[in-house]
């Protein structure tokens, strides 16, 4: 299919489309851009929801030609690709959405006419695993299309301001109560790079004309330990005190979560990790001569925005938000159990003389026993996480309404009966709020 030229922007105006936009590195590559003067565009998965006006529906594993991507670029000047998966799912693959897809990118800019094209990698080497591997791929096939482009592989990306993933483990960790705990003795090396930076480094790129690919990191390495140590200084916990956490715990756990599909850590993060995730000795030359830009120490970046109470919140309730979420659904399906189990003779004494008798009460007990098991197991699956416990909030509502009216002797009941309810409750806000995890 012969793909038409790209029409000319109009006066200064500059248009840059950014796959990836609504992650959490894109996010800060956008604000950069902006501030720099460009007219954003950010290619994003629907979700089967509405499109924002500067949101343009993109879906990777089905945009495998360049055509698939003509209806982005009219009018783009220059585009950012900064979209990638940690593990495969749902259809996604690391050949489609970290080589296939942004190929057919790049030569649809280079037919279109598209002046440069930014490509957000990772540092790291293939051996790796295949996240870094298929990013790598990409990055040297992008230097054969006829398109003016750069490769940036940054090491660990953090900000002050959030987390993701990773970083966001990193945090919870740095603000355990009492110690922090690291995995081995944290004597490995990284060299973290504040996501404003390079979302700066990002802006400056788009509206330069060089070349080549260029490893990302802060001012020097520093090991683990003292990575970790300084949020924890930057959180306000105190205390020194270091867990170790042995290697082989920490293999095994990761191996867990790679089986499961789960988890802010695969094997891919753990070699990378345990190898050392740093750059080359001249990265930081490189960059301040071709871009003017230096990126700041952690310890810098710390100084210059000191933690609130939130940050304590979102550090500490890390660990906190799955122990909630699976106690809710243990409560379930033991309320499930109770409601199938419990003897006739008994539903029917507790009901006697209250309204309830007439409305078939056994039928009733057994009835929310299977409401409670169908909540119960669709918590536990993940899936739509916040309409179940909707649902829930809803259910416990009606229980709480119905047997509290007709049978007030509950609410005085010794082991708490319907006045827990009133701690469940708000417990299921929470949850709900806590749902929005990254």
């Amino acid at each position: 299919m012969e793909i038409p030229l790209q029409n000319s922007p109009v006066g200064d105006a500059r248009t840059v489309l950014v796959v990836g936009g609504a992650g959490f590195v894109g996010g800060y590559l956008v604000a950069a851009l902006r501030r720099h003067g460009w007219h954003v565009l950010r290619a994003v998965r629907a979700k089967e929801r509405q499109l924002a006006a500067d949101e343009r529906a993109c879906d990777l594993k089905t945009m495998l030609l360049p055509e698939d991507w003509v209806p982005l670029l009219d009018g783009v000047d220059a585009v950012v690709n900064a979209a990638g998966i940690l593990r495969e799912q749902e259809g996604q693959t690391f050949e489609a959405v970290h080589v296939a897809a942004p190929l057919a990118l790049a030569q649809a800019c280079a037919t279109r006419g598209v002046a440069r094209f930014v490509q957000v990698s990772a540092l790291g080497l293939p051996e790796d695993g295949p996240f870094i591997a298929s990013k790598h791929r990409f990055d040297e096939q992008l230097c054969d299309v006829a398109v003016s482009s750069v490769v940036l592989r940054p090491s660990v990306v953090y900000s002050v301001s959030g987390s993701y993933g990773g970083t966001s483990l990193l945090r919870a960790l740095a603000g355990l109560p009492g110690a922090q705990w690291l995995p081995g003795e944290g004597r490995w090396q990284v060299q973290p790079v504040a996501a404003e930076d390079l979302g700066e480094l990002v802006a400056r790129a788009a509206a330069s004309t060089t070349t080549g690919i260029y490893e990302v990191g802060g001012p020097v390495p520093m090991t683990l330990r003292e990575y970790q140590r300084q949020w924890r200084r930057w959180l306000r916990i105190p205390g020194d005190r270091v867990v170790a956490v042995p290697a082989s715990l920490v293999s095994f756990a990761v191996a867990v979560m790679e089986a499961l599909g789960r988890g802010p850590v695969g094997r891919t993060m753990w070699r990378m990790l345990q190898r050392g995730n740093t750059t080359a000795t001249d990265a930081a030359d490189r960059l301040h001569a071709d871009f003017g830009l230096r990126p700041q120490a952690l310890a810098e970046a710390l100084q210059q925005a000191p933690s609130q109470v939130q940050d304590r919140w979102q550090a500490q309730l890390y660990f906190l938000a799955p122990v909630l979420h699976w106690a809710v659904v243990a409560l379930w399906l033991l309320s499930a159990l109770a409601g199938f189990m419990t003897p006739a003779d008994d539903i029917l004494r507790l009901a006697s003389g209250t309204p309830l008798v007439t409305w078939d009460p056994v039928m009733l007990a057994r009835a929310g026993g299977g409401a409670d098991l169908v909540l119960g197991l669709w918590l536990a699956c993940g899936w739509q996480p916040r309409a179940a416990v909707g649902a829930m909030v809803v259910l416990l509502l009606a229980y709480t309404l119905v047997l509290g009216g007709m049978v007030p002797s509950l609410w005085w009941d010794p082991l708490g009966g319907l006045a827990k309810n009133l701690v469940l409750l708000p417990a299921l806000a929470v949850l709900w709020v806590l749902a929005d995890r990254r």
